[in-house]
């Protein structure tokens, strides 16, 4: 039986053996390979010269070295580079094995992550059903599950988790239906003066308060949020400051007090929405919703979910609790910044107004755009429905004020207002029975009538917010002019 060369797999000339594999190796060879790797070629284990062992067989008597112009010294050099090319060839096979194995190793590993994945994607599945199962018991309409995959109505993100919202018809009929017998005449109204004016809740460095915002259950907590990037909130019986909240890197431009909790929300064009605590007088939430600059905020009736507009062009619904979006839409046909944003009373529609002039009304449980309400000429800077649900103010920067039917889907009454009259804010009592406006001065429209019943121009600069005490028993407004001015007989 010949002897075999295990690296180049011929009959070797002078056969030696490695006693570290067993192997049989071309001396010459192995030498060579010994001098640029120090190891065994077949197990990789340390190897030098002296521990290879000769064989001994008969072979024919080599002659003398040659000269290097003669044949045998060409023959040689050809020699010396097959023995180089056999050794290449021998390192390839090598890494090719070890490559094999790598490549084994990652698909079972994905194979592994793909399972992981499987039950994961399983167990949150199941943890949505018992989520759905326990929300109609705290108020709100049971979710239909929207699979991750699928997109989140007019060209929105997808939804991250299928919580769905809205009233129950025994809230619903709590809102404003009835009108209070302490609701304020509207000839009593009329007779309202300003009684007092408190110019010190923000920098006058930066002036202007931007936003307002009253609490509903106690109506003499007053929230503000201002061009120093501050929110503060304000006692009106005590005539102090309760709190100021410092965080925004802008200007806050948009305050919501939460109803039954020491909470308030503000809102700002440096892209965030920040939950924060009166008591602690500090921010435990950052929601960052947007991209751009938040210019509208809204507080579902359910007091746990926000909603926001933005120069993004997205509207985006939020859990107050956690921070975390729940669903971010757009509407890709239309291709322009939100400019507002507001909930219907009910909480299972809202409405938004855009850069472009328009009204767009949109369904929260399926994330459409239900209806449109063309007719204004300019941005639209405030939508406000009233609590009855029926009727939608809205006004825009062309000096007018429009009313919508939302039972009848059209324009019921245009308020043209003086020219250059700019709209900043809209509001309707608690009991949907008047309408103020703020924005060059301040107008207050008792509805149906829709006929002026006040107007007051004691601020020095723009109107930026108005709101209507309990019963509509003050009014109290903001403006440019840094001040906050209550309103009353």
């Amino acid at each position: 039986m010949a002897l075999v060369c295990a690296i180049s797999n011929e009959v070797p000339e002078h056969p030696c053996v490695s006693p570290v594999s067993n192997q049989v190796f071309e001396r010459r060879l192995i030498e060579k390979y010994i001098a640029e790797n120090g190891t065994d070629p077949m197990n990789g284990q340390p190897l030098s010269e002296e521990q290879l062992v000769d064989i001994k067989v008969a072979h024919p008597i080599r002659p003398k070295a040659p000269s290097a112009t003669s044949i045998p010294a060409i023959l040689k050099s050809l020699q010396d580079e097959w023995d180089a090319v056999m050794l290449h060839s021998f390192t390839l096979r090598q890494q090719l094995q070890t490559t094999r194995q790598e490549l084994s190793h990652a698909l079972y590993q994905h194979d592994a992550a793909c399972r992981v994945i499987a039950r994961l994607t399983k167990e949150v599945t199941a943890a949505r059903e018992a989520l759905a199962t326990l929300k109609p018991q705290a108020g709100l309409v049971a979710p239909q599950a929207v699979p991750a995959s699928q997109p989140a109505g007019a060209g929105g993100e997808p939804m991250e988790i299928s919580e769905q919202v809205g009233m129950t018809p025994e809230i619903i009929q709590k809102r404003g239906k009835t009108v209070p017998e302490d609701l304020v005449r509207a000839e009593d109204l009329g007779k309202y003066r300003q009684v007092a004016s408190h110019a010190g809740l923000h920098s006058a460095s930066v002036p202007g308060i931007l936003s307002l915002d009253l609490c509903p259950s106690d109506t003499n907590k007053v929230l503000t949020g201002g061009a120093d990037k501050n929110v503060v909130v304000f006692d009106k019986n005590e005539e102090q400051i309760v709190a100021t909240l410092k965080g925004h890197t802008k200007k806050v431009t948009s305050v919501i007090y939460h109803p039954s909790q020491s909470v308030v929300f503000s809102a700002s064009p440096d892209t965030t929405i920040r939950v924060w605590s009166v008591t602690g007088g500090n921010c435990v939430q950052v929601v960052r919703a947007h991209e751009a600059g938040v210019t509208g905020l809204s507080l579902h009736a359910t007091g746990d979910y926000l909603l926001s507009s933005s120069e993004d062009q997205y509207w985006a619904f939020s859990d107050i609790q956690t921070g975390r979006v729940l669903t971010k839409v757009t509407d890709e046909s239309a291709g322009c910044a939100l400019t507002c944003a507001q909930f219907h009373p009910d909480g299972l529609i809202f409405g938004t107004g855009t850069a472009d002039s328009q009204i767009k009304i949109w369904d929260l449980k399926e994330r459409t755009n239900v209806a449109n309400f063309p007719g204004h000429s300019g941005p639209v800077t405030s939508i406000a429905f009233s609590e009855n649900g029926y009727y939608l103010a809205t006004g825009a920067q062309d000096s007018s004020l429009k009313l919508w039917d939302l039972r009848k889907l059209k324009n019921f009454k245009t308020i043209t207002l003086d020219n250059n009259y700019e709209v900043k804010s809209l509001v309707f009592d608690q009991s949907g029975t008047y309408l103020a406006v703020g924005g060059s001065d301040i107008r207050v429209y008792i509805c149906k009538q829709w006929s002026e019943v006040l107007n007051f121009t004691d601020h020095t600069g723009l109107v930026t917010g108005v709101a209507f005490g309990e019963n509509a028993r003050f009014l109290t407004s903001t403006a440019m002019d840094r001040s906050l001015k209550f309103y009353s007989l």
